[in-house]
């Protein structure tokens, strides 16, 4: 343009072209420069106003988790962590900023912010990042995974997961000639120095943003959780707690919701106007758990409230109920312990009792029959001769009236034992050495009661051999020496075994013998 044979008049016309030009791109640079400087600081006053409803959310879920540390106890931590990643990652952007504005006589002069000589010279060497700029993409990538991480099991968080992995992402990007560039050079490298400033407010908005959405969104979850039918049962009310024949039925069914975090702070109860210890009552899945007795024949009435711990004020749920003690039992309860029989001598126990009458007000009699405490007998049908016992059973009603009932059980003699050798019974194959050396001993076959039985002798027969008695449960010399006579194959005897049990106080019958083939 000022090249040619051009006239001197035509030479500075066009350098007064040129001139204009250049003051309009300046005036522009400057309307821009200052553009972005008035987004940053709008972006500032918007992340000041977001960082107070997020402390003002962490206080609210500190004040729940201790009013209800069941349910917002884990919701906490994992806010606690997102929190401390947030602001971590803010702190480190606030502090890069100042270092950025550090040498500026007034941060706010943003139309002199035309060049990015700061971060090109701490982020950049060539086509290879500096340390600073390593640590800025580490920070970005820390506090994406980080929270991914967090959410990663959190059922419901799979959009927040996406949108802090797109908003967050360091992928290379596609500048506009589709060249792939990486993406700290392609937002950063060669920039004004107030648009790299409101990039990195903006991703202060950003991480802000992001702890405000996990935040409601994890306390959406509890609420929805909360109110979900799966939380809810069904309850019966009615105008009293019991009817007779004939009457109308008036109960309604309504819906009762239980929750296993839901614990109250404190309980009230009182059964009967008798206040409820701590001990006649635990609270399990969301339920206060009565543990009291049923008390007399009658209406039994449960008052009082429960306290719930809700925003750091307590408040009450009043408790109205009742229950009936059912009167009038028509038929007893009898039972033998160990079987439908009892057996001579030894202790049968026994468990008598009337349904809805305590046992202090039962009484039951048969021979033999004596009382252990509460509904525990015991029959001792010894001296019995017959083969039947009747045992007969009187409950007293509170009004004083009587009820009754008896049941017959069969008497058996105790069974026959079985001899033993080495717990082994019936036929068997030995050594000599081992039957030298094995105790004989007794039981009961497939029998109920555990007696066990003491073997005092028995008879030892080798063949061609006079028999041996002998004393104890062991062979002895004279056995011993009879035995190593014995040839092999041959069928050695032992019988007429002699058995006590601890405890019984008949004469047992006799025990069945033990016979050993030798194999040596």
């Amino acid at each position: 343009m000022a090249g040619g044979n051009l006239s001197p008049r035509q030479k500075m016309i066009n350098l007064m072209y040129l001139i204009f030009i250049a003051m309009l791109a300046l005036n522009m640079s400057k309307e821009v420069l200052s553009a972005f400087g008035l987004m940053n600081e709008k972006l500032t006053e918007s992340n000041q106003a977001t960082e107070t409803r997020n402390q003002s959310f962490v206080a609210s879920l500190e004040q729940k988790a201790a009013d209800q540390p069941e349910k917002y106890k884990p919701l906490q931590a994992k806010a606690d962590q997102i929190d401390k990643l947030a602001h971590n990652f803010d702190a480190y952007l606030e502090d890069l900023k100042g270092k950025m504005t550090a040498k500026l006589d007034d941060p706010t002069d943003y139309e002199i912010m035309d060049k990015g000589d700061y971060l090109d010279e701490n982020f950049f060497k060539g086509d290879k990042l500096k340390e600073d700029g390593q640590e800025f993409l580490a920070q970005i990538n820390g506090f994406r995974d980080g929270v991914v991480k967090i959410l990663s099991d959190k059922k419901g968080m799979e959009g927040i997961i996406k949108e802090v992995k797109d908003k967050f992402s360091t992928d290379q990007e596609v500048n506009r000639d589709g060249i792939k560039v990486d993406w700290l050079d392609y937002h950063y490298k060669g920039f004004p120095l107030v648009a790299s400033l409101t990039k990195m407010t903006q991703l202060q908005a950003d991480i802000k943003t992001t702890e405000s959405e996990v935040l409601s969104n994890m306390l959406q979850g509890t609420l929805s959780s909360e109110v979900s039918m799966t939380n809810y049962t069904t309850l019966m009310e009615t105008s009293k707690s019991a009817y007779f024949n004939g009457e109308q039925f008036d109960g309604q069914i309504v819906l009762g919701r239980k929750d296993a975090s839901t614990k109250p702070s404190r309980v009230e109860l009182t059964l009967d106007g008798r206040k409820l210890s701590e001990n006649q009552y635990s609270i399990e899945d969301g339920k206060v758990k009565l543990k009291i007795g049923t008390g007399g024949v009658g209406e039994h009435k449960i008052e009082g409230k429960l306290i719930f711990a809700q925003d750091g004020e307590e408040i009450e749920v009043p408790v109205k109920s009742s229950f009936a003690t059912v009167a009038k039992p028509n038929s007893a309860t009898i039972s033998a312990d160990k079987m439908n029989v009892v057996y001579r001598g030894v202790k049968n126990p026994m468990t008598i009792s009337f349904a809805g009458i305590p046992d202090n007000k039962v009484t039951a009699s048969a021979q033999g029959l004596s009382r252990g405490s509460g509904s525990s007998y015991v029959m001792d049908a010894t001296r019995i001769k017959g083969r039947e016992i009747t045992i007969n059973v009187t409950g007293t009603l509170p009004d004083g009236g009587k009820v009754s009932d008896n049941a017959k059980f069969r008497i058996k003699d105790l069974p026959k034992p079985t001899g033993t050798l080495r717990g082994e019974d019936g036929a068997l194959k030995m050594q000599r050495n081992s039957l030298a050396i094995s105790t004989i001993g007794a039981k009961f076959d497939d029998f109920d009661f555990e007696l066990p039985l003491r073997v005092t002798g028995f008879k030892f027969k080798v063949p061609g051999q006079p028999t041996i008695n002998v004393n104890g449960n062991k062979l002895d010399t004279r056995a011993k020496g009879a035995l190593r006579k014995a040839k092999r194959g041959s069928g050695v005897q032992i019988f007429d075994i002699e058995a006590k049990a601890t405890g019984v106080s008949v004469i047992l019958k006799k025990v069945s013998p033990v016979f050993v083939e030798l194999t040596n």
